[in-house]
């Protein structure tokens, strides 16, 4: 169980969260019902057939938000009201009106809903209590601030904002390429995304290349800036990191895996338990040398 892109929020270190289990179940996830579109609720971690729904090794606190969702396309609904209102007008002798249209398509949602499939899904997230941070596996920023508020209905208060960098990040990562010093431990990737300054400029977008070769330097010197950038933290980590703060492409490599070596295999919860607890060492690790290289603003209390 690894965490695959990083959405990044902060709130205040000082936030008591020793009643959180408690907290989660009152808000544990509910099957959705006939006439609901959609459900929102905590789930275990581990699986439906563990029974806490928080996870804490250390300092960091693992939380999966569990999701279902109706599968109601709406090329049917559209369909059945074209035919209801051919029908209607047939025997009425009049096209009906807006209104007319409204209800009847409103009728037949609440008729089809109980025959639709339902969807399951799952959103993991971790919160760092020592850095004050809360992690969102996802890149889709509605959708980690979707978990956000969850965690606050929750909790009743989480102060969580997003990422705020007091310097540009298109700045740093431009220079990181154009030649000047990495921060101690991170070494260039092999992929990056270049933009003109210009709002919907051109873009060139470069996998598996030499990002000190010839031609990433001739986009920088035509005023392209970098907008992603892949990098490694020793041989630890990989990921890929935008000018929106966002963690993409995160990976253990060898070096960081190789811990999990002596776990016992045999044993899913040991082995869950122990990749949670590299993941979220290496997810701090990296932090802070984001921290400063990026000027991250710590949340306050």
């Amino acid at each position: 169980m690894f965490f695959r892109n990083l959405t990044l929020f902060r709130f205040p270190v000082a936030l008591d969260l020793s009643d959180i289990e408690a907290r989660l179940a009152a808000c544990a996830l509910k099957p959705v019902g006939a006439l609901e579109l959609s459900s929102r609720g905590f789930v275990p971690p581990f699986g439906r057939d563990a029974t806490a729904l928080s996870h804490c090794v250390g300092d960091a606190v693992w939380l999966t938000l569990g999701t279902e969702d109706k599968l109601l396309p709406a090329s049917v609904v559209n369909d059945r009201l074209q035919k209801k209102l051919a029908e209607l007008e047939q025997r009425e002798g009049r096209r009906p009106g807006g209104r007319t249209r409204k209800r009847l398509k409103e009728d037949l949602v609440h008729e089809l809903l109980p025959q639709a499939f339902v969807r399951p899904g799952r959103i993991d997230a971790m919160l760092d209590l020592q850095r004050g941070l809360c992690v969102v596996d996802t890149t889709a920023r509605k959708q980690a601030e979707a978990v956000v508020s969850e965690i606050r209905n929750a909790l009743g208060s989480f102060p969580a904002l997003p990422l705020n960098a007091e310097v540009a990040p298109r700045a740093v990562l431009t220079a990181w390429v154009a030649g000047e010093p990495l921060p101690e431990g991170l070494t260039l990737g092999d992929e990056c995304e270049l933009r003109d300054a210009a709002d919907r400029g051109a873009c060139w977008k470069g996998t598996r290349a030499e990002l000190m070769g010839g031609e990433v330097r001739e986009h920088l010197e035509a005023g392209k800036q970098v907008t992603r950038l892949a990098v490694n933290l020793d041989d630890h980590v990989s990921f890929v990191f935008g000018e929106d703060l966002v963690v993409r492409k995160f990976r253990l490599l060898d070096g960081a895996v190789d811990a999990l070596e002596s776990v016992d295999r045999d044993d899913l919860h040991a082995e869950l338990d122990a990749r949670f607890a590299l993941m979220a060492g290496e997810v701090g690790r990296l932090f802070d040398v984001l921290a400063p290289a990026f000027k991250l603003s710590a949340a306050e209390a």
